[in-house]
């Protein structure tokens, strides 16, 4: 599988389907896929479920990055289930396969790692990928950032909504 247009989505397991989190993050699913993307992510509950369930109700594809220490079945709405033997691996794989880019939800302690890990190797200049950190739940964080190395953040973008994607990430051309 060409895997040049999968966007990653980085978030939290805990949010519920009737929550404003979930909500939102249903809505970056059906919003990345609308754009022509495959959309990428842990597998499990939360916001992961959410992105993928929107990305499925507007036709998209799934994957979900597992990783066998947990014994947790993937969520419903994932078509291609990626096993990993630990966390490293399976925090390599899911940034590895973003080759368009990272979405980042509003998350914990996990989300943050995924986030310095690729925000960081955009300020290294190892790639250029665009990151969309989504909610203001971000924002004390780039203030903290603009105040350490005030040019790290040229490299992400802060949106406040779903929508907002489409002008972060074009759409991808139909191969």
């Amino acid at each position: 599988m060409d895997t040049s247009n999968v966007i990653s989505v980085f978030g939290a397991s805990n949010p519920e389907p009737d929550s404003a989190e979930y909500a939102l993050a249903r809505a970056v699913g059906r919003v990345l896929a609308e754009l022509g993307y495959i959309v990428a992510n842990g597998g499990y509950g939360g916001t992961m479920e959410a992105s993928s369930r929107g990305a499925k109700e507007a036709g998209g594809h799934t994957i979900g990055v597992m990783c066998n220490v947990w014994a947790s079945r993937p969520n419903e709405f994932i078509d291609e289930v990626i096993e990993t033997s630990d966390y490293t691996k399976r925090l390599t794989t899911l940034i590895d396969l973003g080759r368009a880019g990272y979405v980042v939800l509003p998350g914990a302690t996990g989300t943050l790692v995924e986030l310095a890990w690729v925000w960081e190797h955009a300020c290294k200049g190892w790639w250029t990928r665009s990151i969309a950190m989504v909610g203001k739940f971000w924002k004390p964080l780039l203030k903290m950032m603009v105040a350490q190395r005030a040019r790290s953040v040229q490299y992400v973008r802060l949106i406040s909504t779903a929508a907002e994607l489409r002008e972060v990430f074009p759409r991808f051309p139909k191969r």
